[in-house]
């Protein structure tokens, strides 16, 4: 393996100040080459993070593959120039999790791999082992706080995400979930939050061609306010608590569309339409599939609602709907107590609780003009200090040239 002269993390430096943008350097011109392992590439923050860190080291002129048992998300990865290793190591399978050890020992074998980073609990068993035969260092992302450490079995099963050479927290609320149930080195657990691509999500760039379109295909009334709500449709993203905020709320010129997939859900999502039908709602609430124009979906909205029940390792929604200037009501738990500036960027209420929500709401609609572009502009400012994309990937960058520095004996 060679020995690195020294690290250097790719900055956003410009080109007429710094004559070459920093990289991943190395003394003998060898190419390094980080994997990440990932369930699936489908819709989510982790599934997103994964790419927006492959697209990073691309640019750091470093090689990027990642491995997962595909998913639509395949030709965004490979369109960044990265490549992609279809493996089942989305199955739980304990007979699966064996082979795919020797399946990514012989990986990281093949492709000379200088660093393996895994979002997730079964894969992270395979990676670690196989990390462990091969002698090469394993990051861990974790992004959720999972149930059952009370249990024995549960808990070991839990601890394969705190297992590497380095462990990722996406929240402050993740790292204090960590430290209470895992023994972890404080001096290798560090917390870097996901963040907003800012040359997506910012309100200048959606043109009004878009927004209509998007607005035609959703049928929303001209002239009424749109309540938006992001997420799948699952139990612990809080529907039913926005269905009954808005009966309470009694307000028959606003509209509201709930948007994401069902993911096979079909029972559940019918569950929600009756509910909006019995609570006489079915002309203003309507839950559409996913939408591939995010953006655009939070220009039109005058109104963000994140109401999860369970709470998120960080939530993507509150970021994004700041970034785009919106006020965002959310559940006060989690990681959106961290992302959210309560009664300045937007709302926090108890989680569960409709009437609070109901209230949030109440005041949210009855903000001027001069309220709003305030609001607006301490919630673009907010992100852009906090929670961006390029924050992510820098701080991940240190984290993987730490490591090489350690590894190799560099600077």
């Amino acid at each position: 393996m060679a020995k690195y002269s020294h690290v250097q993390l790719l900055k956003k430096i410009p080109r007429d100040v710094h004559a070459t943008h920093g990289k991943l350097v190395f003394m003998n011109q060898k190419q390094l080459t980080i994997m990440q392992i990932i369930p699936e590439l489908g819709i989510g923050g982790a599934e997103q993070g994964c790419i927006d860190i492959a697209a990073e080291i691309v640019k750091s002129g470093a090689k990027s593959i990642v491995v997962s048992n595909g998913g639509s998300r395949v030709p965004d990865l490979l369109r960044i120039k990265s490549d992609h290793i279809n493996l089942p190591v989305h199955s739980k399978n304990p007979m699966v999790i064996l082979k795919n050890i020797k399946r990514l020992k012989k990986l990281i074998l093949k492709h000379n791999i200088d660093i393996v980073h895994v979002r997730s609990r079964a894969p992270a068993w395979s990676a670690y082992h196989a990390c462990k035969a091969t002698k090469t260092p394993l990051v861990t992302t974790v992004h959720a706080a999972y149930k059952g450490n009370e249990n024995k079995v549960k808990r070991y099963y839990n601890s394969a995400m705190t297992k590497g050479t380095r462990v990722i927290a996406i929240s402050k609320f993740i790292a204090g979930y960590i430290n209470e149930y895992f023994d972890v080195d404080s001096r290798n657990l560090v917390v870097i939050p996901r963040g907003v691509d800012m040359t997506k999500f910012r309100p200048e760039l959606v043109s009004g061609e878009r927004a209509m379109a998007l607005a035609k295909q959703w049928r929303i009334p001209d002239g009424v306010p749109l309540i938006l709500m992001p997420g799948r449709v699952s139990k612990i993203k809080g529907h039913h608590v926005l269905i009954e905020a808005l009966e309470k709320l009694g307000r028959r010129d606003i509209f509201c569309v709930m948007v994401g997939p069902n993911q096979g859900r079909n029972d559940f999502q019918n569950e929600l339409e009756q509910s909006i039908e019995d609570k006489g709602l079915s002309g203003i609430v309507r839950i559409v599939d996913q939408c591939t124009d995010m953006p655009s979906a939070y220009y039109l909205s005058s109104i963000v609602v994140a109401p999860s029940i369970v709470a998120e390792g960080f939530g993507r929604t509150p970021v994004e709907a700041q970034a785009m200037g919106r006020p965002i009501i959310a559940s006060r738990s989690g990681g959106f107590e961290e992302t959210i500036l309560d009664k300045q960027t937007g709302w926090l209420f108890e989680s569960g609780d409709s009437d609070a929500l109901a209230e949030c709401l109440r005041q949210a609609l009855s903000l001027d003009d001069e309220q709003r572009t305030n609001l607006a502009t301490q919630a673009v400012n907010h992100v852009q200090h906090n929670f961006t994309k390029d924050m992510m990937c820098d701080k991940t960058m240190e984290v993987y040239a730490d490591i090489l520095r350690t590894k190799f004996g560099g600077l």
